[in-house]
């Protein structure tokens, strides 16, 4: 998209006082009217921000196995030419690539009152006969969801109108705030893969079913006499990636094997039009269970924040399903449209950049976030620094404002080697921005977020690396748990992620060039304890000790890790 051009969308969407972006070589296009029966709808990974954001596109993410340099695993310019993208606001939308100076001509994406806007005309275009979905960790990535406990994104999640979602981040406020928080959620929560431990059951808890359900597995949503059952997929490994302390009576799992009975069942039973899959998974996961489990007719997925312009197909016998993932924190949401047939159906999809200085925004969408952050804006708009570069966290390795984490812990708690969690949630702050305590929230805004400093040994250190690479780069999706590379500052090290566990890290050496040494001990900080309950102060107090301690984070500060990629493969772009 040429300057003109943008000029002419900006003057048809304020025309129209809405502007509604759509995937396409062409750009943009105003079309939303309903083809066929029903309207899906599909946010997910919002990570409870509420407001609009920038949020920089991987130039890493590395696909190994059967998913290697296949969607999502493509990135940069390798991504645009596969999706035949031209346009420079989708390539800034979809891309890395020259983001900041993109950012700052395009502005920011989402924002709840900007989605209100967007999905209630999306509703609106579809003659009501639409239902949104929701695929969770939505309650958690802000400052304020983490002192409210969430409930900032039950009442926002009211509002937008949200019919049916799952989870995984909603556990890590335990049990009991979790059960609160689903109290006052005005929709479905589903989940067919969560069952109360024997204890739980001894202990008097009720199961929702004789099948030991902690949550309902599925719902029937009747949409223009059509019947859609919605079934729940909630992250399988919520226990292992966090705390089981939080949720002791609780198990999960993939289960796809109860996940056939199940679609056998609402086949046999339910007289539906669509099997729909709420899914957690991950993109990777999603397309291995649909060539296990037959009949599903769309996953939609989340948990990986990946972007896919377009649906991926898997045939698994006579069943086709397919596959949708809608990125991370609002900034996009996808649309599909079904026509229903005898035995099968048709659809016509688009993946909704939400374009947030071009959209007007729901006044009762904005009222809701004004009153309920006004108790809280003292402490979340505090200016703590600046940064002359990009903070980012997103991608296999470690991001800028990951840097930013690991220098403090470096600074604050005298540690020769710190390591930070590979989470995915957390907006950009682009170059010169004042960084504020939002922006520190945004990236550590978890229920465990006490810093540690203890010794480790150098075998140690080796492992904990080893252990999760194997995580992301475990050739079979199933045994893939989610996440990126654990963050590090101190080392530099080899990876060959196409290799076995315990053979993809190699030549670990300190920053003064010295190899790791397996027996010696050495001061190591981290945070985000998934085993153990851990007494130094939150994460974001550190951060925010050593951010104002020398008020500008510079390029030339950082210990930037050295981390050498052995392998070839479409999903690395520098």
């Amino acid at each position: 998209m040429n300057r003109r051009e943008f000029l002419q969308f900006l003057m048809a969407g304020y025309a129209a006082g809405i502007v509604r972006p759509s995937f396409g070589s062409s750009g943009i296009d105003y079309n939303t009217q309903l083809f066929g029966d029903l309207r899906l709808i599909h946010i997910t990974d919002t990570h409870a921000q509420l407001d609009p954001m920038y949020f920089r596109e991987p130039n890493y993410n590395l696909g190994v196995g059967n998913n290697r340099n296949t969607p999502p695993h493509i990135v940069g310019r390798k991504l645009l030419d596969y999706y035949s993208i031209d346009s420079s606001l989708m390539k800034h939308a979809f891309t890395h690539l020259n983001f900041n100076q993109h950012a700052k001509e395009f502005g920011k994406f989402g924002g709840y009152a900007y989605l209100k806007t967007i999905i209630d005309q999306l509703r609106h275009d579809a003659n009501d006969h639409a239902l949104l979905l929701d695929g969770g960790d939505t309650w958690q990535g802000s400052g304020l969801s983490l002192l409210t406990n969430g409930m900032d994104m039950v009442g926002a999640s009211n509002i937008l109108g949200v019919d049916v979602m799952t989870g995984h981040w909603e556990f890590t406020y335990g049990e009991k705030i979790f059960l609160e928080n689903l109290k006052k959620f005005n929709g479905d929560f589903v989940a067919q893969n969560i069952s109360l431990t024997e204890e739980a059951l001894f202990d008097g808890i009720e199961p929702v079913d004789e099948n030991n359900h902690f949550q309902k597995p599925y719902v029937i949503k009747i949409i223009n006499k059509q019947r859609v059952a919605v079934i729940g997929q909630a992250f399988p490994y919520t226990p292992i990636a966090n705390p089981s302390r939080l949720i002791p009576n609780l198990t999960f799992g993939i289960r796809d094997k109860d996940l056939q009975e199940l679609v056998d069942k609402i086949k046999l039973k339910e007289n539906v039009s669509l099997i729909v899959l709420l899914s957690h998974n991950g993109v990777d996961v999603d397309k291995k269970m649909a060539s296990k489990v037959e009949g599903i007719d769309i996953i939609f997925g989340g948990h990986t924040h990946d972007v896919l312009p377009k649906p991926i197909e898997v045939i698994n016998g006579s069943s086709r399903t397919i596959i949708l993932n809608s990125g991370c924190n609002g900034k996009f949401v996808s649309m599909i449209d079904v026509k229903v047939g005898r035995s099968s159906f048709d659809y016509r999809y688009k993946l909704l950049p939400i374009l947030s200085n071009q959209i007007k925004p729901s006044s009762e969408m904005n009222n809701y976030i004004t009153n309920i952050k006004k108790p809280h804006l003292g402490e979340l708009n505090e200016k703590i620094g600046k940064s002359n570069f990009d903070l980012y966290r997103r991608g296999n390795f470690n991001g800028s404002f990951d840097n930013l984490i690991c220098d403090s812990m470096s600074s604050v708690l005298d540690a020769e080697i710190c390591l930070s969690p590979g989470f995915r949630w957390g907006p950009t702050v682009l170059a010169g921005e004042d960084i504020l305590m939002s922006d520190i929230y945004n990236h550590t805004a978890i229920t465990y977020p006490n810093v540690y400093r203890r010794e480790m040994t150098g075998l140690t250190i080796k492992n904990i690396l080893e252990d999760v690479a194997d995580n992301i780069f475990n050739p079979d999706p199933y045994l893939q748990q989610g996440g990126d590379m654990v963050r590090t500052t101190g080392i530099n090290y080899d990876i060959t992620p196409k290799n076995t566990i315990n053979n993809r890290i190699n030549n670990i050496t300190l920053k003064t060039g010295k190899s790791l040494i397996n027996s010696k001990k050495y001061v190591v900080s981290g945070w985000a304890s998934v085993n153990s309950e851990e007494s130094g102060s939150p994460i974001w107090e550190v951060t925010k000790e050593y951010l104002s301690s020398i008020k500008h984070y510079d390029l030339n500060r950082v210990k930037q890790p050295n981390i050498t990629l052995e392998d070839d493969n479409d999903g690395v772009e520098i």
